[in-house]
């Protein structure tokens, strides 16, 4: 069996994705995300995202939610929030169009976000 070749998905991008069907509390609908994983991972048409919402801005407060601006870049409409706890690997067919992209910072400190969800604490440096 053949796999159908995916689209250039890339980490740091930002791309409209199919979560329907969700279950319980997942997220749904066609919404936003930023592709997290490096290309070296993986041999399965399937990409980590993080699922990114409009909210509130009461969201600032919750380590888990990274701020994201509507611009240009973004191709965000309005001023949102990466849900680094809704984190999750997707097939390749649920990405619908690329909207843009995310600076190098804002990846950095959404994989930190990340790893603070999953309680991964740097190891000491060895002497």
């Amino acid at each position: 069996m053949t796999l159908p070749k995916p689209p250039s998905i890339q980490r740091g991008q930002i791309w409209d994705v199919k979560f329907d069907p969700q279950v319980g509390a997942e997220i749904g609908k066609i919404r936003p995300a930023v592709v997290m994983n490096i290309p070296a991972v993986g041999r399965l048409p399937l990409h980590i995202i993080v699922p990114i919402t409009t909210g509130n801005p009461n969201f600032n407060k919750l380590p888990w939610m990274m701020p994201i601006a509507a611009s240009g870049r973004t191709g965000l409409d309005h001023n949102s929030f990466a849900d680094a706890f809704q984190v999750k690997s997707v097939s390749s067919e649920r990405f619908i169009r690329q909207r843009g992209v995310v600076s190098q910072p804002e990846l950095d400190e959404l994989a930190t976000i990340i790893a603070y969800c999953v309680g991964y604490k740097p190891p000491r440096p060895i002497r």
